[in-house]
């Protein structure tokens, strides 16, 4: 069964409509898709619902709604028609509802105060925008008023009233004296929320007479001014403190409303002396916590985002030392309306349900009320597809004519709320938006996940296969998502492959092809390695990697998990990283990370540095940064700079390098200025206009560079307009109908002055068009829609700033968008060279057809049949790439004997255009391949029988074969050459009259009407005995391979035979065999020196009077182990196991020594004895040998000895070539040295071999050594 991720399994009955938008589609956002649907109107722009204009400036009420067909748009004025073809001061946009209204042109403000509200209407429904209320700022002047001194005692208490005139919006209230600076607050004296100046208590040092309280009028940018107050505090004594009184607000309770979501502010303003301290509690409950604020000293409360929850009782407290006075506000948290599920779009298909829910909240509860495009409900046509149940339309069966905007309406006595939600239906055919023939790239054992967007109404069904006529897909190995996508969640190399989408419904059917690559993933096969390094030394870490053949891996070196230093000692290799002099600043962990498109792997090596052995007297080192830097003769573009060297340590300053810092656009970054000779102190250097600079001077002598001296006093240059144009203007479309201006943008101090812009001009190139400018800012792109396909461009783009324009900029010529060719190459033909060659020819196209830049022909080319063997076979296109205007073009790598389609397609910068009609041509015959195989068997006294295998690629009807074959001596030297032509029927042969005893060469090849073919070759032996043939060979060759060496083990038959060889390579590649000689008859070799995680081949040969090899094995080495492995040696566990082994041997050494000092004898030598071979002698220890010792040789060091049957023969089980004789054959384990690890089984002892190869007889000292 297939999985399906759905929230609905199915098209559920009435019950299910509270499940909201069960069965309606979802229509992707595709711009091509939306542009072909029908849809009704949408409000996508509006103006506020209050709005408040400038009455000195045009009055713009925005509208702006889309919709397919697009809309048309009308306005109502206070709930009647406004016809603005009636008034020549209102103007409609073209293809927008916007009204924009002239004031500036004698029209008044005033006159268009009212509510507005805009309807966009089409064929499917009309959508209308809120009610906006039209309202002039107004900023009255302040009434004319006597105002008298205020003469108060010293301590009472006072206020200053503003009562500032009452605007629109209100003004914002401040206080200021007669110097335009604002006066001080305090705890004692501070402004109220009404803008009056309230004193807890006076004092004498408050006598003024320029107490004046402003008004600000934001939006007329006024601000109005009161009459002076004036202020005269007389002093009485002893001052007399009081308790704390309320100044406002007055009483002991007070209420206040506020609404949800807004800022809730309560103040409590007090008289006293001391000046009262004020605190607030919210009786019954805590104060909010991240919401509340005290501000104004904490006489104002402050609490953000109210809510229902708010509401209660809050009390201020006012205490000083003599009491305290209280307040208790009430305060109520209403709500306008606010949505809990606003109406959604609705798109169904002919005979679906659906229903559109709107609910709101609010406090009181408020009224929902529905519309039907734009018409109460009630009084709306009558539609029986449509049922409203309160806050809920439920649509049952519906048809196109079902189709229209709805509007909710959620409103109480605090606001309303507006949502326009359409319902379309629609009645599509099926539509595959995913890109044909899109190419997914996924690592194996990595998910992949195919898309195929869709869209279709009624819904689609998706069904996906694999290859174009491969069966449905299922099972648990994939996943169908409900949007169309297949996943398939462990890719493999074999998911490669083609995946076609099939989508289907009532109304038809479509398909599309996706293409799935599945890449080897990325592996670091030789890791950087844990390393200590002495000071000033060199050190290199490896990071060699192995990847999809395909993919292009990018190398990047980390230190401690940044950016390796920007230091030349540095340097990245293809497969290293190597640090030279490294200092103890170098110390930290280095970390190599490959990065592909698919995927990315790291690995890390920790490196250590430590001191180096000590030194010489004289140390060279860095000269010590410049000091006293000062800047003179300063000038709008130059300045004078100079400094004195520091320390030069031994070795000559050669240069020192100025570098700068503009403080002003870029603080922080040092820029190079300019580097003088190291005998120059002072520098003359340019400035540019509007950086403010600071200067510093680095040292440098041979050693290195010094660190950088402290900066110069900074120095700020004058503004000016800029000096230069943006670099690298360009003008590329990105699609058919626009011009995608861009350019390279000034740097900061390129700008000269503040205020830096750009004007960006175009005007089509060889058409009287005037230049077409616009200005911008903080970009450097600018997108001109609406253009002609690929069409040239005059453009230029200019700087400014606030001082001026830069000089005239250069125009450059660009081109409008490109869009895919028109026709296909006519034509077509095709000339065949030879079997493998053919020459194409097409005529080119129109170039008014191309509409983009020419960039060539592309030629696809694929087999349709190999005519030798008529059999079809997966289809391979390929495609050849000729650029340019090229009329002509040849095909090479074709297959001989074939039959071949290709087809031709013009190319620009957009893509591809049509291809032309397939042309069908032939290729003739060639020479054939070479024969599959060659074997020779059944070898008698004067006989061979030859079988062999047809061409893989006969490359034509093959005629005949043609054997060739010599005797080869002992001496290695050729006999006369034997040759027989064989039909080509034929498969097998056999060859008689030979000689015997003779090793032959054989050469054979087949043949066609053109010629003969590459030849393969074998040799063969006659045999020399009928009774008793000998048949030197080598098998059973097998490897035991490990990370960097394996071990190579082989049986040999035949006569005695001493020089072995190993040969091996690379699997796969064309490099010579390299060779290795085994020393003595043994038949086992250790290949030391390999790559980790490489494939190798090995053959096994001998040489001599009749040289033969062993067929070919193939074997691959372990990987790359982790650079920090954990040495046995160190291990607890086994120093003690060897301290216990030691202990042991010592204790038998010295019981040994004991018994022989007494005269007796080994247990072995005492069972040698009792069944002595007379036959036995010792032998001497030059031979290489020891034999049996008594108590008389004591004296003499031991020696090597064997022991060999009595008959004095060596059976060929005893065979020096065997590796029976040390332990369980060849199935044994190797050691890295080559030693065989094996059960020691009482086997006839072994001839000592040469070299360091050599298995000896176990003892405890080579069992002990040999215990790792």
């Amino acid at each position: 069964m297939m999985k399906k991720k759905s929230l609905c399994a199915s098209r559920a009955s009435l019950v299910l409509f509270l499940c909201q938008m069960i069965s309606s589609l979802d229509v992707p956002l595709d711009s091509k898709l939306l542009e072909e649907l029908s849809q009704p109107p949408t409000i996508t722009q509006q103006s506020p619902k209050d709005y408040i204009v400038d009455p000195r400036e045009n009055i713009v009420i925005q509208c702006e709604a889309k919709g397919k067909p697009p809309p048309s748009f009308s306005w109502t004025r206070n709930g009647t028609h406004f016809d603005i073809d009636k008034d020549a001061q209102v103007t409609m946009k073209p293809n927008s509802g916007t009204l924009v209204i002239n004031i500036m042109n004698g029209g008044k403000a005033e006159a268009y105060e009212g509510v507005y509200q805009c309807t966009a209407r089409n064929e499917r429904g009309a959508a209308i925008s809120n009610n906006i209320v039209i309202r002039p700022s107004r900023s009255p002047l302040w009434t004319k008023e006597k105002l008298e001194p205020n003469h108060v005692r010293e301590g009472d208490s006072l206020v200053l009233h503003c009562r500032p005139p009452v605007g629109l919006p209100p003004p914002i209230i401040f206080w200021m004296d007669n110097a335009f600076q604002r006066l001080p607050q305090s705890e004692r004296v501070s402004q109220g929320l009404n803008g009056d100046l309230y004193f807890s208590n006076v004092q004498p040092e408050d006598t003024r007479e320029d107490y004046i309280c402003y008004a600000r009028f934001n939006h007329t940018q006024t601000i109005q001014q009161k009459q002076p107050i004036s202020v005269k505090v007389f002093s009485t004594k002893p001052v007399t403190e009081r308790q704390p009184v309320l100044l406002t607000p007055t009483g002991s309770t007070s209420t206040k409303v506020e609404l949800r979501g807004n800022v809730l502010l309560l103040e409590c303003i007090a008289a006293g002396l001391p000046t009262p301290v004020i605190r607030w509690i919210k009786e019954g409950g805590e104060l909010p916590a991240n919401r509340t604020f005290f501000e104004n000293f904490k006489k104002t409360l402050k609490i953000t985002d109210v809510s229902e929850a708010d509401s209660g009782n809050y009390k201020c407290i006012a205490r000083n030392t003599l009491g305290s006075a209280h307040h208790v506000i009430s305060v109520t948290v209403k709500a306008a309306p606010y949505w809990i599920t606003a109406p959604r779009n609705l798109v169904l298909s002919p005979g679906e349900h659906g229903n559109l829910i709107c609910r709101a909240n609010g406090n009181p509860k408020p009224d929902i009320s529905w519309l039907a495009n734009g018409v109460p409900i009630a009084i709306a046509p009558e539609d029986p597809s449509r049922k409203v149940d309160g806050d809920t339309i439920i649509f049952s069966h519906v048809q196109e004519r079902s189709s229209a905007v709805y509007q909710c309406n959620a409103s109480n006595e605090y606001g309303y709320l507006l949502a326009n939600a359409f319902v379309n239906v629609l009645a599509e055919p099926p539509r595959i938006l995913t890109p044909a023939n899109k190419l997914y790239q996924v690592i194996a054992d990595s998910p992949a996940l195919l898309d195929c967007a869709y869209f279709g109404s009624p819904k689609p069904e998706i069904e996906w296969f694999k290859g174009v006529k491969g069966s449905i897909l299922r099972g648990n190995e994939y996943v169908f998502h409900d949007n169309g996508t297949l996943e398939i969640p462990v890719a493999q190399k074999d998911s490669t492959g083609t995946y076609t989408c099939v989508a289907r419904n009532e109304l038809g059917k479509t398909q599309n092809e996706v293409q799935l690559e599945v890449k080897d993933p990325t592996m670091i096969i030789k890791q950087p390695e844990y390393k200590v390094i002495q000071r000033y030394g060199q050190v290199s870490f490896e990071c060699i990697i192995k990847h999809d053949s395909t993919l292009s891996p990018t190398v990047i070196w980390l230190k401690d998990n940044d950016e390796l230093p920007d230091d030349e000692r540095f340097l990245v290799g293809k497969d290293n990283l190597t640090i030279m002099n490294v200092t103890d600043k170098d110390d930290g962990t280095y970390t190599c990370i490959v990065n592909t498109t698919l995927d990315s792997v790291s690995a890390s090596a920790v490196l250590t540095v430590v001191a180096a052995p000590p030194t010489p007297a004289i140390i060279y080192a860095r000269p010590n940064p410049p000091f006293d830097l000062e800047l003179t003769g300063q000038l709008e573009r130059s300045i004078e700079l100079s400094w004195i060297p520091g320390d030069e340590n031994n070795s000559p300053i050669t240069s020192f390098v100025i570098e700068y810092e503009d403080g002003l656009h870029e603080p922080g970054v040092w820029h190079y200025q300019t580097e003088v000779p190291g005998t120059q102190t002072t520098v003359q250097l340019k400035l540019s206009p509007y950086v403010n600079y600071s200067f510093r001077v680095i040292a440098v002598n041979e050693i290195g560079r010094s660190q950088p001296s402290e900066p110069s006093e900074q120095y700020l240059t004058k503004s000016a307009s800029p000096d230069e144009n943006p670099s690298n203007v360009q003008g590329i479309g990105s699609e058919p109908d626009n011009l995608v201006i861009t350019w390279e943008s000034l740097k900061g101090f390129q700008s000269n002055g503040p205020g830096l812009q750009y004007k960006v001009s175009w005007r089509q190139k060889d058409v009287d068009d005037e230049w077409t400018s616009v200005i911008v800012a903080n970009v450097s792109k600018y997108i001109v829609s609406g253009t002609p396909t690929f069409v040239p461009y005059e453009i230029k783009v200019q700087a400014l700033n606030d001082l001026g324009y830069a000089p005239e900029p250069s125009v450059v010529i660009g081109h409008s968008g490109e869009d895919l060719p028109m026709v296909a190459p006519g034509n077509v033909q095709v000339f065949v060279i030879n079997s493998t060659l053919a020459k194409v020819h097409w005529d080119p196209v129109p170039l008014k057809t191309v509409r983009g830049h020419l960039q060539g022909y592309k030629v696809y080319y694929w087999k349709v049949q190999s005519l030798s063997r008529r059999s079809r076979r997966h289809v391979e296109k390929k495609i050849l790439t000729f650029r340019g205007n090229k009329t002509v073009g040849m095909l090479p790598g074709l297959e001989p004997y074939s039959s071949y389609k290709l087809n031709v397609r013009v190319v620009n910068g957009k893509g591809e255009g049509p291809a032309s009609p397939d042309k069908l041509f032939r290729t003739p015959e060639g020479v054939p391949g070479s024969p599959s195989f060659l074997k020779i068997t059944n070898p008698t006294l004067d006989s061979l029988t030859l079988e062999w295998g047809s061409p893989t690629h006969p490359n034509g009807v093959l005629t005949s074969y043609i054997l060739k074959f010599q005797p080869i001596n002992n001496t290695h030297e050729l006999g006369p050459l034997v040759e027989i032509r064989i039909p080509a029927n034929e498969s097998s042969l056999i060859l008689k009259n030979l000689n015997y005893s003779t090793r032959y060469k054989f050469y054979f090849n087949a043949q066609t009407s053109v010629g003969s073919g590459n030849q393969i070759t074998e040799e063969a032996v006659t045999i020399m005995d009928e009774v008793q043939p000998l048949y030197p060979r080598i098998r059973n060759v097998t490897t035991a391979a490990a990370e960097t060496y394996a071990n190579i083990s082989w049986e040999y038959e035949g006569p005695d035979h001493a020089n072995f060889y190993v040969e091996y390579g690379v699997a796969g590649s064309k490099e010579d065999w390299k060779k290795e000689i085994v020393n003595g008859s043994r038949s086992f070799f250790v290949l030391k020196g390999l790559t980790p995680g490489t494939t190798y081949k090995v053959r096994v040969g001998a040489e001599g009077l009749s040289g033969f090899r062993s067929s070919e094995d193939v074997f691959e080495t372990g990987p790359a182990m982790a650079s920090r492995q954990v040495d046995i040696a160190t291990q607890g566990w086994f120093i003690g196991l060897m301290c216990a082994v030691a202990l042991l041997i010592l204790i038998l050494l010295i019981v040994c020594f004991i018994r022989r000092n007494k005269g007796g004898k080994y247990p072995v030598k005492e069972k040698e004895d009792a069944h002595a071979d007379p036959e036995i002698q010792p032998m001497k220890e030059d031979d290489g040998t020891f034999g049996e010792y008594s108590d008389a040789e004591d004296h003499k060091p031991l020696k090597k000895g064997s022991r060999t049957p009595s008959d004095r023969t060596v059976k060929k089980e005893d065979s020096d070539d065997s590796l029976v004789d040390y332990g369980e054959g060849v199935n044994g384990q190797f050691n890295e040295d080559g030693s065989f690890i094996g059960q020691y089984s009482g086997k006839k002892e072994k001839e000592p071999a040469e070299g360091n190869e050599s298995s000896e007889a176990p003892s405890p000292v080579n069992a002990m050594n040999s215990f790792v």
